[in-house]
Parts: structure tokens; C-alpha cells; sequence
């Protein structure tokens, strides 16, 4: 039996996105085997960004300075905005230097359901973005889920009086995919997409 201390520390680590209570359990143990090298650098990175961890009041996106190092790197096009549900979604799609502009966060997406309106996400906020002009193009990036793509449409429609190119991302069979293996969603969206061969 672990001690209550070492007992919550796995409790702890398994509520992580990935983490089971096995995987917990393992992490733990390789941090009691090596305190030194692995637990006293990471208690020390958790305290760090706990001591600094600000939120984004352009952007929302969330980092250890504000505005974050997006926003305020100079090598970014300001005339591209991408919007995007959350900030799992902007560190994605940054991470892959695909995108040269800048970025949005929403903070979530539309959903009945989930009672979630459009004045709990920060679409005014985007839209002060837009008022001063400077910004040539709007990319929706939200996922491809019923509530991505109501939160999209909306998104259109408010962003129509502004004199921008809006886009979206695409959605449908991923490069490598087989149509086997794809769900009907997938298959629907990759036929409705469909574009002129040559």
C-alpha cells in the first residue's frame, strides 16, 4: 500500500486526459525512482507556470505573458485571423506552421444541449477585432462535430458585413485514409466537398 500522499498524487495524475489509473500508477513510480532528474524539474515547471499562467486578452489564448508570444510575434501576418473552439485547437494547428496569421479562441462552441449561447463565447470580442479593419481573411477552424459547424454558420453570418474573405477549413477523407475505415459523417462531408478532378 502507498502512503496518502503518494495515493493522492496517483488520483491526481489519472484525472489527466490519457491517464488511467495504471498509467497513473506508472508515472508515479518513475518519479519516485528518479526525484532528482524527473519530479524536482517537473515541481518546478508546475510551480513556474502555476506562479505565471495568464490568459490572452486578444487572443484568449492562454501562456505566461499577455499578450502571448502569438500575438506579439512581429514574423505573423495581422491580416490573417484563424478562429478556433478552444486552445487545444490553436496550439494544434500552431504546431504545425502551417498557418502564417494570427488566432482567435472562442472559448468553446454552440450547443443547445450543453445550454452554451453565443454570448458565453468570445464573439464580440472577435468582431472588435474586425472593427478597425487591417484583417483580409477570417479562417473558420472549427471542428468537424454538429456543434463545430453550427457554431460556423453562425460565425458567417455575423462576419458577413465585414469586407473579408471568410473560409473554412476543409473536412472529409484525411490524406492516407481509407474509405473503409471511415465513418459515415466523414464519408457524407468528403462527397459534399467534392471538387473538379484536373
Amino acid at each position: 500500500m502507498a502512503s496518502p500522499e503518494i495515493e493522492a498524487l496517483t488520483q491526481a495524475l489519472s484525472r489527466l486526459p490519457g491517464l488511467g489509473p495504471r498509467s497513473a500508477r506508472r508515472a508515479v513510480l518513475h518519479l519516485l525512482k528518479r526525484r532528482e532528474g524527473a519530479m524536482e524539474p517537473l515541481l518546478r515547471a508546475l510551480e513556474a507556470v502555476n506562479e505565471r499562467l495568464v490568459t490572452c486578452h486578444l487572443c484568449g489564448n492562454v501562456d505566461t505573458v499577455d499578450p502571448c508570444g502569438i500575438c506579439t510575434d512581429h514574423r505573423r501576418d495581422p491580416r490573417a485571423l484563424c478562429v478556433v473552439e478552444d486552445v487545444s485547437d490553436l496550439w494544434a494547428l500552431d504546431k504545425s506552421r502551417l498557418f502564417p496569421g494570427r488566432f482567435h479562441v472562442l472559448g468553446g462552441r454552440l450547443s443547445a444541449l450543453e445550454g452554451v449561447r453565443p454570448e458565453d463565447l468570445t464573439i464580440d470580442a472577435l468582431i472588435a477585432r474586425l472593427e478597425p479593419g487591417g484583417i483580409d481573411e477570417v479562417v473558420l477552424a472549427m471542428n468537424a462535430t454538429l456543434e463545430g459547424q453550427t457554431t460556423a454558420h453562425y460565425l458567417a453570418e455575423r462576419l458577413e458585413r465585414f469586407p473579408i474573405r471568410l473560409t473554412q477549413l476543409a473536412h472529409g477523407v484525411p490524406v492516407g485514409g481509407e474509405l473503409d475505415y471511415l465513418d459515415e459523417g466523414t464519408l457524407a462531408q468528403a462527397l459534399r466537398a467534392r471538387r473538379p478532378v484536373g
